[in-house]
């Protein structure tokens, strides 16, 4: 929002957050600006959204990095790199109103979105109405929306953002983004509406299809609606963009009350040229305890391997109590982070159906390669003695406690029956009946205390991803430490790698330099998101192995130590 925008909105009656919104880009004048306004404040992008081209100044101090930062992801994303600085409120949500106006001089509100839940400053998790809001509160919000959109003649689907304080209770104008959103799927599943239609119909010259009052009818009648964004990212690595083929793809049932939209299918390819968003799941139901059970059901119906994403997440969130109690702001995620990201343990039966999975695998594999069938002679069995031992890790990226390799031992014991037994507990199932569906990839087996039916997904040599009882699972098979030294696999204690698959956009040391821990190293580039990467401790520089413009895979090595110096 540029400064006439500004003047505009408060000239209608509308209020805005201070700030600076104008023409002058010197970096020590924006950073006088943002004393004279407060810290901490927000600079953002003119031309962004999406989150991108977005920073928060905590200190004076950090200022000038965040706004070198927020220029070059504002200038690579869109092509300009104005910013604005704004008072940021510590604990605001983000709630926007979905208008329509006609040339006829019509303009109506069609309720309005909680997008609060939010990480990189981008909404995962939207719905309408926003919870916990007094109604005279709402009306107001809509009416100051409108408002907004007939001060400057608007015509067409817009969407008026507002920030509002958790703490003071007052709400401000944000922008106004002309166009629809993301989740105006929840709009619709609210009104019954379809949008676009409206857009066609308001782009002809037609006057708008309902009234105000015919609009907030239908709202108070549909319920509640919420939208996840399913996206190809590591939470557990701060969000970090993934990209690759979706090997396997499940999505839920579709019903009247189900709704996905997706950008893509089993089997395409997630560039990391693009935003990292794979679908929107929709949800609605008669209120918002219902609407979040249904969303968790949906959630558990959804199966993604070949990619890391945030359904897991996801999940996570819909179960925590301060999002079941609508207590929501934009700092949600790290607020709950401990929670929110606590460890999922791996039940014994997991890695008994991995086990199975994987040798089933390899049977089918060994008779198409004309091999014996797998319960005449298993394929990677001792012969005589028919038991084949794995083992496998947790494939997580946060440091876990379960850190020792789980070992996993078949014995066939006849056609369709098994013994199996996991390590370090131990615990033995004896006599599990387990049967294979290579069209599903699916192993049931029948252990003495349940039925367990499991999809196994071999994702690449040995990473596996597994689908069980609405839950998701990756592994890993161990590699023995002489097959690493046979092949000669690189240690790579002393090298700083790259989390997503990037372009290299600046390279901050060089070789010889002493760097300290969470010095900038490199700056990289994945889906439109800038990454900072960081060393890691106090160290050395030996070789700078990529520079800026390269292009590099997941797992690159980017920088290499001669020495690494643990702090005192």
């Amino acid at each position: 929002m540029n400064g006439r925008s500004k003047e505009i909105m408060i000239e209608a009656g509308v209020q805005c957050i201070p700030g600076y919104h104008g023409s002058n880009q010197e970096s020590g004048f924006l950073r006088s600006e943002a004393s004279a306004i407060g810290f901490p404040v927000l600079i953002k992008a003119v031309k962004g959204g999406g989150g991108k081209g977005m920073r928060i100044a905590m200190t004076a101090d950090v200022f000038d990095d965040q706004l070198k930062s927020a220029k070059s992801e504002a200038m690579s994303s869109f092509g300009d790199s104005v910013m604005l600085v704004e008072k940021y409120i510590t604990t605001p949500r983000h709630i926007e109103v979905q208008i329509f106006a006609d040339k006829h001089g019509g303009c109506v509100a069609l309720g309005e979105r909680d997008c609060s839940v939010q990480r990189r400053h981008q909404k995962i998790l939207e719905e309408s109405p926003a919870p916990n809001l007094d109604e005279s509160v709402r009306q107001d919000l809509w009416e100051k929306a409108r408002t907004a959109a007939l001060a400057v003649g608007y015509e067409g689907a817009g969407t008026v953002e507002f920030i509002f304080d958790n703490e003071s209770g007052e709400f401000f104008f944000m922008e106004m983004n002309t166009r629809l959103q993301v989740e105006h799927p929840v709009t619709e599943m609210v009104t019954g509406e379809d949008l676009v239609h409206w857009q066609i119909i308001v782009a002809e010259g037609g006057k708008l299809p309902l009234s105000q009052e015919e609009i907030e009818a239908r709202i108070g009648e549909r319920g509640w609606a919420i939208e996840a964004r399913i996206y190809a990212e590591n939470p557990e690595m701060g969000f970090t963009p993934d990209s690759g083929r979706l090997i396997h793809m499940q999505t839920p049932s579709i019903t009247g009350t189900v709704r996905v939209d997706a950008g893509f299918i089993m089997g395409d390819e997630l560039s990391s040229h693009y935003d990292p968003m794979i679908a929107k799941l929709i949800v609605r139901g008669p209120n918002r305890t219902t609407a979040i059970q249904k969303l968790h059901s949906a959630l558990e119906q959804y199966e993604i391997a070949g990619l890391v994403t945030n359904i897991e997440f996801l999940k996570a969130v819909c179960n925590h109590p301060s999002f079941v109690a609508a207590e929501v702001e934009t700092g949600f995620i790290t607020k709950h982070s401990e929670k929110l990201f606590a460890e999922r343990p791996t039940t014994p039966e997991v890695y008994a159906q991995a086990a199975l999975g994987l040798l089933f695998m390899e049977a089918a594999a060994s008779q198409e390669n004309g091999g014996a069938p797998f319960d005449i002679l298993q394929s990677g069995f001792v012969a005589v003695a028919q038991q084949r031992s794995l083992g496998f890790l947790p494939n997580r990226t946060l440091s876990s406690s379960e850190t020792d390799e789980k070992s996993v031992t078949v014995d066939l014991l006849a056609t369709g029956l098994y013994d199996v037994t996991i390590g370090g507990t131990p615990i033995t199932y004896r006599s599990v009946a387990s049967s294979w569906d290579p069209e599903t990839h699916k192993v049931t087996s029948f252990f003495p205390h349940t039925r367990l039916e499991t999809r196994v997904i071999d994702v690449e040599k040995g990473n596996l991803t597994l689908f069980q009882q609405g839950q998701q699972f990756r592994l890993r098979c161990a590699t023995p430490q002489w097959v690493e030294k046979a092949l000669g696999i690189k240690d790579t204690a002393h090298s700083v790698l790259t989390p997503m698959p990037c372009k290299i956009l600046r390279v901050e040391i060089k070789a010889g330099d002493r760097v300290t821990k969470d010095q900038v190293l490199v700056v990289i580039e994945s889906m439109k998101m800038e990454t900072v990467i960081r060393s890691p401790q106090d160290g050395v520089i030996s070789r700078v192995v990529h520079q800026q413009g390269d292009l590099c895979k997941a797992g690159t090595a980017l920088v290499e130590f001669e020495e690494l110096v643990k702090p005192k």
